[in-house]
């Protein structure tokens, strides 16, 4: 009843939102609209901001468990192979919708943007050491206390990944519950049930940051990049079918609950248009679901960094849409080759701010497209990012299911194959 009752506050709050925000754009100038945005806007950053102050402790708490939970590192590297299987097919599969939306529809044709003279533009994004190296390097943490001060997930993950693992043989071999152990449970326990408290704020939040957004844009704003706008949104519809459709494969009917519960941090993802305010309803979604803690804690981190299908499918149609508008052709070779690109630099988009317009930004040169693109899509962007943003949830949320569904399967296979070897043993 509590979260039918949240879902309904949310969905209130949203069309508030729209009609409060459509009211001061309509009555009050731009520069009284850019200051009312940036109080309300004051609402959403604390909500944020507590979130924020939940996500370290939860995921240390929740890995280190899930380790514990697991055993051996043979099944740790087992599911890690199975995620990146998976993550790897679907950034493909993300990345070539975007390509086909742009190429059948094409957004950008017609616009007949002229390439600027001058060979640097500022975008305001900051792409400088934005680089595959770059990201290698920055995956291993230099201090456990830095990289949870700054929320870097993948580097408490890797350390998540050595504490459990030596937790774990410490345990197992000493044959006794460590008093750590029950700290780091209790840790987590308090961790959700302080995640329950914030969560009573969600609605406020979501109001502010719709508000906020109409505020300084207005609803013109998706009159004007209507066609963009529309095709976008369709691509991911088209990326909703498919990973439900291959969802559906693996689970069968349990599919539509998953859908079902996960409605609520898909909708707190859509409206701030961040995937950190959904990560502990997403976690709980799950556990609702049936998903054992130990896949979910290893796997949904994991995935916030290896698994962003609506920001992959974002990029390459952003990309193709940059190049219509300016007139550039690029051959399917030289698509794919973008694609490919994509592909690898959109992995260190991990811990950088507005990490899929910065990842285009960082892409358009290498293939001598026009930087200064970007700047057309970037009116639009808090739109576009909130569409992605509640995909990247629901690809996070499937394939969390999908593969403990596959684990479990391995699981009573290989207990199958242990019974029938005793039975052959004995006889």
């Amino acid at each position: 009843m509590n979260r039918r009752k949240l879902m309904r506050q949310i969905i209130i709050a949203i069309l508030l939102g729209i009609i409060t925000g459509w009211g001061f754009h309509h009555y009050l100038d731009a520069s009284q609209t850019k200051e009312i945005a940036a109080y309300i806007n004051i609402i959403t950053d604390i909500f944020l901001r507590l979130i924020k102050m939940i996500i370290a402790p939860l995921v240390f708490a929740t890995i280190v468990t899930g380790l514990m939970s697991i055993g051996g590192s043979s099944s740790v590297g087992r599911i890690t192979l199975k995620a990146m299987v998976w993550f790897i097919a679907a950034g493909l599969v993300s990345l070539g919708i975007g390509m086909l939306m742009a190429n059948v529809f094409q957004p950008g044709v017609g616009l007949n943007v002229t390439i600027p003279q001058q060979e640097e533009v500022n975008t305001g994004l900051n792409t400088s050491g934005f680089s595959l190296k770059n990201f290698i390097s920055h995956i291993f943490p230099s201090s456990f206390a830095s990289a949870m001060a700054n929320n870097e997930i993948l580097q408490i993950l890797v350390f998540s990944i050595f504490f459990g693992a030596a937790l774990s043989y410490i345990c197992h071999n000493g044959q006794k519950k460590s008093p750590i152990v029950t700290l780091i449970e209790d840790l987590g326990r308090i961790m959700f049930r302080i995640t329950d408290y914030v969560m009573s704020f969600a609605p406020i939040a979501v109001f502010a940051a719709i508000a906020s957004a109409v505020t300084v844009q207005g609803l013109g704003l998706l009159y004007d990049y209507g066609k963009l706008i529309g095709l976008f949104y369709l691509g991911l519809l088209l990326l909703w079918a498919i990973l439900s459709a291959v969802g559906f494969f693996f689970l069968g009917n349990g599919m539509f609950s998953l859908m079902k519960l996960i409605r609520e941090p898909v909708t707190l993802a859509f409206a701030t248009a961040s995937s950190e305010s959904a990560y502990p309803k997403t976690m709980n979604a799950l556990d609702r679901f049936g998903v054992p803690k130990k896949i979910s804690s290893f796997v949904l981190p994991l995935g916030y960094s290896f698994n962003l299908d609506g920001s992959m499918m974002y990029q390459s149609f952003a990309v193709l849409f940059i190049a219509q508008a300016y007139n550039i052709d690029l051959s399917l070779t030289e698509q794919i080759l973008i694609m490919l690109t994509l592909m690898i630099t959109s992995k260190g988009m991990a811990g950088v701010a507005r990490a899929s317009v910065v990842v285009v930004a960082a892409t358009l040169p290498m293939f001598s497209l026009p930087e200064a693109g970007i700047l057309l899509i970037l009116a639009i962007d808090q739109f576009l990012d909130m569409g992605r943003t509640a995909t990247n949830v629901v690809g996070n949320s499937i394939s969390t299911a999908v593969i403990a569904k596959l684990e479990e399967k391995q699981g009573s296979d290989e207990r199958a194959e242990q019974q029938n070897e005793i039975v052959r043993q004995e006889a």
